[in-house]
């Protein structure tokens, strides 16, 4: 089961934020999630339906990204060497959240917000649009799970993003930018079913002050890069298809 919806908004409803809060060039409409103001269209999407093949077909890289040197007062880890897998694993935690009964997407969004946004695309208002954005998103996905807006989750509901493979698009020793195959796992209450779904979101990292940073300027020159481009196909890792599209499987760091 490939769920879509609030699972895409869970991924791209920052990321679409960055994707198009930092362009002043408008020349392609779109609204990202949050209110972002118009600018080149947020290149993540969902997968269509998709049967996960039985047999397992081990990719054909794989790469042990490093971990942050530290954990930041948000409770995110920062610090990432200035490599093109510490940008990757920079941009990966960027997209990796948990809402749960005591994690919101408020919660999680505002310190994505705050740990990994670059320094010249946070302001008072930027902080604002993330947050309306998700309070949207909480509200549609508690609506989804038969729950009241503002009250917890059902017991044992979350909403789960973890990245699980990436494509290098371009990279440099400042500035790196990636597709980024990004596993999404609902589950609406202790009995209920898990749902699946996968996405692809185009996104970009510059080096500032010493660690990586999610650039909107960045991301939206790969979004521009990439346009016109067949997206690469949203297999999981295991299926052959992934193998074919060149993604890098990504092992858990130790």
């Amino acid at each position: 089961m490939w769920a879509t919806g609030v699972a895409l908004a869970a991924v791209v409803g920052l990321t679409g934020y960055l994707a198009l809060s930092g362009g002043s060039d408008s020349g392609h409409e779109g609204t990202g999630a949050g209110g972002a103001k118009p600018g080149v269209s947020s290149s993540a999407s969902a997968t269509p339906a998709y049967q996960v093949p039985d047999d397992w077909t081990e990719p054909d890289r794989w790469a042990a990204l490093p971990r942050g040197a530290r954990t930041d007062k948000w409770g995110s880890e920062v610090d990432y060497p200035q490599t093109t897998n510490g940008a990757v694993a920079m941009l990966a935690a960027a997209q990796s959240t948990t809402v749960d009964e005591q994690k919101s997407t408020v919660d999680e969004h505002l310190r994505i917000y705050h740990s990994y946004i670059a320094a010249q695309d946070q302001s008072g208002a930027a902080a604002e649009r993330v947050e309306l954005g998700a309070v949207q998103t909480d509200k549609t996905l508690h609506r989804q799970m038969g729950v009241k807006p503002g009250s917890p989750l059902p017991s044992g509901a979350y909403v789960r993003t973890a990245v699980v493979g990436f494509k290098v698009i371009k990279d440099s020793t400042d500035e790196v930018s990636v597709w980024l195959l990004t596993r999404v796992v609902q589950k609406n209450g202790e009995t209920a079913k898990e749902q699946v779904a996968f996405t692809r979101s185009v996104v970009a990292a510059r080096w500032e002050h010493g660690d990586w940073k999610t650039s909107a300027e960045a991301t939206v020159a790969a979004q521009r890069q990439v346009q016109g481009q067949p997206k690469p196909a949203g297999a999981a890792p295991g299926d052959e298809k992934f193998n074919r599209a060149g993604w890098t499987a990504i092992r858990e760091a130790s």
